[in-house]
C-alpha cells in the first residue's frame, strides 16, 4: 500500500528469529545500506533501531514506494552477510511487516516505542545508558552517534524550536515511555480495522490484497478509510455518491452554499466559524463518501495532507451534531 506522505512503522526479522545483528560490522553496513537507500529517496526517517535479531524504521515515504527503498538494504546486506559469516540461504524471514500509521496520532508514540526497545529488552539498564547508544536513533536526537540520514531536526522541532529545550523536552517524554504502557499496540500486533467500511472495501480490492503481503493500518476509522482511497497502488472504489454525479467542485460549492459563503473563502485560513465548519463538512463528505484522494481534498481547501485527516475527523461531529447529510445538501440546491 503506497501512500506518498505516509508514515510507516516497518519491521524486519531474522529467518526463525536467528540473530543478524550479532557484530558491529554488521549493524553499520545494515545502517550504511539503508542511510543510501534513504538519500536516493525524499523518504524521511524519524525513528529507528538495530536489535539483535530485528530491526524497526519509522519511514515518511516520498513518492519512491517502500519496496523500492528497503529491496537493495534488504538484498545487499543479505549477500554481505553470508559472505562474512561464511553461509549461504535467507537471512530474513519473509518480507518486513510494514505498518501505515495515523502521524497525528502516533509518530510520538512510535518514536518512543522504537528507540525504548533496547531497554524493553533489557539489553541497557537505564535511559542514560540509551542517551550514549550507537544502535538506536535516540542518542542522535541528543546528539550523540547521529546517522546524517536521520531527520532529528523534525524531529526535535516537534517539541521546541530552541534545540536545548527541544532536546530536553525529548529526553522527558521518552523517560515518561519507560513507566507508562502504551494503551495501543504499536508492534502492529494486529490490523486496527475501520468500525465502518473496512470489510466491504477489503473485499472489493481482494485482487491487490492478495500480493501486497504483510501490510496493516493503525489508525481511526476515517485515516483507514483514507489510506484505501488514497494507495496509489491498490483500488479506489466507485462510490454510491459519485455514481450519483457527485465530486469535490460539486460538494465545496453545495456547502458554500448551505452556508451562504463564496467558495474562494474555503482557501482562505482563518477561524471564522462557518468558514471552519464548511471546510471540516467538505474533508468528511469527500474522503468518506466520494472516495477522494486527501492530496486532492487538500488542495481543494488549500492545507497539507496531514491537516485532511484533522478535518474528517471534526467533519463527522459536526455531520452528526448538526445533521447535515448528503441529502439535505442536494435539497438546498
Amino acid at each position: 500500500m503506497h501512500i506518498p506522505g505516509g508514515c510507516y512503522h516497518v519491521i524486519g526479522r531474522g529467518i526463525e528469529r536467528r540473530n543478524i545483528f550479532d557484530q558491529v560490522d554488521d549493524k553499520c553496513d545494515f545502517l550504511q545500506r539503508f542511510g543510501i537507500s534513504l538519500q536516493n529517496s525524499d523518504a524521511l526517517c524519524f525513528a529507528w533501531a538495530v536489535m539483535s535479531n530485528h530491526y524497526h524504521l519509522l519511514i515518511r515515504l516520498g513518492e519512491k514506494p517502500l519496496g523500492k527503498i528497503m529491496a537493495p538494504v534488504l538484498s545487499g546486506y543479505a549477500t554481505m552477510y553470508n559472505r562474512r559469516h561464511h553461509r549461504s540461504g535467507y537471512v530474513f524471514q519473509n518480507r518486513f511487516k510494514s505498518i501505515l500509521c495515523d502521524e497525528d496520532e502516533y509518530l510520538l508514540k512510535l518514536i518512543r516505542y522504537i528507540h525504548l526497545n533496547p531497554l524493553k529488552a533489557r539489553i541497557l539498564t537505564d535511559l542514560n545508558a540509551l542517551d550514549q547508544y550507537a544502535w538506536t536513533g535516540h542518542a542522535g536526537i541528543l546528539g550523540n552517534h547521529a546517522q546524517n540520514w536521520h531527520a532529528t531536526a523534525d524531529i526535535l522541532l516537534l517539541f521546541s524550536t530552541k534545540r536545548p529545550e527541544a532536546r530536553q523536552q525529548y529526553r522527558a517524554f521518552i523517560a515518561d515511555g519507560m513507566s507508562n504502557q502504551e494503551p495501543v499496540d504499536l508492534s502492529g500486533g494486529g490490523l486496527i480495522r475501520s468500525y465502518g467500511g473496512w470489510e466491504s472495501l477489503s473485499r472489493m480490492r481482494a485482487e491487490h490484497a492478495a500480493r501486497i503481503g504483510d501490510e496493516r493500518i493503525l489508525g481511526s476509522t476515517d485515516f483507514v478509510q483514507m489510506a484505501l482511497t488514497e494507495d496509489s497502488l491498490g483500488f479506489a472504489p466507485q462510490t454510491d455518491a459519485s455514481q450519483l454525479g457527485w465530486d469535490l467542485p460539486k460538494l465545496s460549492a453545495a456547502i458554500c452554499r448551505h452556508y451562504q459563503l463564496a467558495e474562494e473563502s474555503i482557501l482562505v485560513r482563518g477561524r471564522l466559524n462557518d468558514v471552519s465548519t464548511a471546510r471540516q463538512l467538505i474533508a468528511f463528505f469527500a474522503i468518506t463518501l466520494l472516495g477522494a484522494r486527501s492530496s486532492d481534498v487538500a488542495q481543494q481547501l488549500n492545507v497539507s495532507q496531514s491537516t485532511v485527516a484533522k478535518l474528517v475527523r471534526k467533519g463527522r461531529a459536526v455531520s452528526q451534531s448538526d445533521q447535515i447529510t448528503l441529502v439535505s445538501l442536494a435539497d438546498d440546491r
